[in-house]
């Protein structure tokens, strides 16, 4: 393989529209990628095997019971049946095969979640607490190396911080997503405005607070350190904004997955997993990999 300071290679024929490849993830940043991938996927079934165990939010210091701000539950239904029910708020819907009420095994089984969503799948609240605290210290360090690589290495500006020109031009960026336009050329050396600020409000954002919530709801970090949990205005607030950042996480990993099928998912892949990555050029020349952004 080529080293990243070599010429890209050409992965086209016609010199007037050639496909370069170009050096565009270093390996620590392709690391931290996948390390992630692992501990998010191991955080969310844990957490969810977790949040069974008591499938209710609140705000505040304390469980108000008779007044969640979300609750998963199963009860009777109008034909005397037994349903699954998500509370939110003073409104309840209907969620039996989802949530509340699902078939494990063949049989009917009253969990929030059902059981191939949780780790581990039975009801384990012991384990799924050893599993979500083992990887949410491995999702912690991993982060740090990311930042301190990607500070000292100017990584983290070029794939985080909009240029001047990109945000000018975020309307054009907009549109491109919503008709799955997506750049090429010279412009594909480079994340797009959308992705830099999304990126910006994940690691600046929502994996801070979903951190200190969580640190928030330990006892022993109650008793060290009173300030965190009164920041989130009490345990339960903070229980609360971690779930709903959890579910933001999510929704960020869904748009992600779905725009890397549709913008090309195997010169993604192989961008991701060898670190090159195939751009359209009108030039037909060689092309410092070395300059990619």
């Amino acid at each position: 393989m080529a080293s990243p300071s070599a010429p890209a290679r050409l992965a086209g024929d016609d010199s007037r529209s050639a496909r370069l490849l170009i050096f565009r993830h270093p390996l620590v940043i392709r690391l931290a990628h996948w390390i992630n991938v692992v501990c998010l996927a191991v955080l969310l079934m844990s957490g969810l095997q977790i949040f069974n165990a008591h499938p209710a939010i609140y705000w505040g210091a304390a469980s108000t019971f008779d007044s969640p701000a979300l609750a998963i539950t199963s009860d009777e239904g109008p034909d005397g049946k037994l349903r699954g029910f998500t509370q939110i708020g003073g409104r309840r819907f209907d969620t039996t095969g989802w949530l509340g009420l699902s078939q494990v095994g063949g049989e009917t089984a009253e969990r929030a979640f059902p059981s191939w969503s949780t780790l581990p799948a039975g009801q384990d609240l012991a384990t799924g607490r050893r599993w979500h605290f083992l990887f949410a210290w491995a999702f912690v360090i991993n982060g740090l190396v990311y930042l301190l690589y990607g500070i000292g290495s100017g990584q983290l500006r070029r794939r985080v911080i909009p240029d001047g020109d990109q945000i000018r031009d975020i309307g054009g960026s907009i549109r491109e997503h919503l008709t799955l336009h997506f750049p090429e050329g010279e412009e594909a050396r480079r994340y797009n405005v959308l992705q830099k600020l999304t990126y910006l409000v994940v690691v600046a954002i929502l994996l801070p607070v979903m951190v200190l919530a969580g640190l928030a709801m330990s006892p022993g970090m109650d008793a060290a350190l009173p300030v965190l949990t009164d920041l989130f205005g009490g345990r339960q607030s903070a229980r609360s904004v971690h779930f709903i950042v959890a579910n933001l996480l999510v929704l960020f990993v869904l748009v992600h997955v779905v725009l890397v099928l549709v913008s090309g998912f195997w010169n993604n892949m192989r961008g991701m997993v060898t670190g090159w990555f195939a751009i359209r050029s009108d030039r037909g020349a060689e092309v410092n990999a070395g300059e990619s952004r």
